[in-house]
């Protein structure tokens, strides 16, 4: 007997309306909070694609829709073209962690399970500013 396998995180947390919340918080703190200055300095004036980008990843992420999956690009591959250094990671870190708690109503399990995941991606994408011992293989 095959038993049904548990909804996805993208069903649990309540699908795109939920991750577009998400992704929407995370580029609104970039844009209104100081802390993320240097983070806002490495995206263009217009947001608009980098939020519809950051949905659809996260999306397929979750285990929703998987369409910016299928365009065969690789999330760390996107992002070797700018100049990620730690700092960068933490402030990308903490401004998803931020847009995560900030959602109401999402399962705490599930949000800091998010958060945790990526914090791991963005401190991954570091390839600048660390001694050599200390750089993430490219």
């Amino acid at each position: 007997m095959n038993a049904a396998a548990p909804p996805s995180p993208y069903v649990r947390i309540g699908g795109e309306p939920v991750v577009r919340a998400i992704a929407d918080r995370f580029y609104d703190l970039l844009e209104s909070d100081p802390a993320y200055v240097e983070l806002r300095a490495i995206h263009a004036a217009d947001l608009s694609a980098v939020r519809h980008g950051l949905t659809r990843f996260l999306c397929g992420w979750l285990g929703g829709p998987r369409d910016w999956f299928q365009r065969g690009t690789c999330i760390m591959s996107l992002h070797r073209a700018f100049p990620i250094t730690p700092q960068l990671a933490d402030q990308w870190a903490t401004a998803a962690a931020c847009a995560i708690a900030l959602q109401e109503d999402l399962d705490t399990d599930i949000a800091d399970a998010m958060a945790e995941a990526l914090g791991h991606m963005a401190r991954g994408m570091i390839n600048f500013g660390l001694a050599p011992a200390q750089a993430h293989p490219a």
